[in-house]
């Protein structure tokens, strides 16, 4: 059994990006510029509340923590099973297709494992969007000495979101159309919806500083 990503050192993790194996990937990568953007974030929150100073902050950071506590496990989640699904793309491509019949069968567990390392980072994504959501009560409310860190949070989420849907895209393109429902719909409308929020989001944190 694989060292789940999340438990490598850094430079252990670093090192099998930079090798020339398939995976880890970008969709992996995401996953894991999730979880440090929800670390972040929840360092913030902790910076936050009990301080007098930043009670306007309370409110903001007590409903944030345990979403950001939830996105950051679930990020360690996604980076291996964004690297399992892509293997299982591969491992599909090497079924035998010496008779129709083998064909068929191959091209039917492409197709679902295709659909399937589609569909994991766009939870990625999704769970990078409902955490930029937060961020701009935390940029304006939160603990104004860790503002920068509300900035750095907003940039790894923003590219965590951007970055899977990428993996997203790339997955849909060999599939035939209609084969995976509203999910391409569904990852422009996240792109956007990330575009605009990351944008405010900065907005902020560049007045205030």
């Amino acid at each position: 059994m694989k060292t789940p990503w999340v438990e490598m050192s850094i430079k252990d993790f670093q090192s099998a990006l930079a090798s020339s194996s398939p995976t880890p990937g970008g969709g992996t990568a995401a996953a894991i510029a999730l979880g440090q953007a929800a670390a972040l974030s929840i360092m913030v929150c902790d910076l936050t509340i009990g301080s007098e100073k930043w009670k306007d902050g309370w409110g903001i950071s007590e409903k944030l923590l345990p979403v950001a506590i939830d996105i950051m496990t679930n990020s360690a989640r996604l980076a291996d099973e964004d690297s399992d699904s892509f293997d299982a793309v591969m491992d599909s491509f090497k079924m035998p297709k010496e008779s129709e019949e083998e064909k068929e069968s191959r091209r039917q567990e492409i197709r679902k494992n295709t659909l399937i390392a589609a569909k994991i980072p766009m939870e990625t994504a999704e769970l990078a969007l409902q955490l930029l959501n937060y961020l701009p009560d935390l940029a304006k409310y939160g603990n104004k000495n860790a503002l920068s860190d509300v900035g750095v949070c907003s940039l790894l989420a923003s590219a965590a979101c951007k970055g899977a849907l990428f993996n997203v895209k790339i997955n849909l393109s060999s599939l035939p159309e209609g084969y995976a429902g509203d999910l391409e719909y569904k990852a422009m409308q996240v792109m956007e919806e990330c575009r605009v929020i990351s944008r405010k989001i900065m907005d902020i944190v560049n007045d205030n500083l």
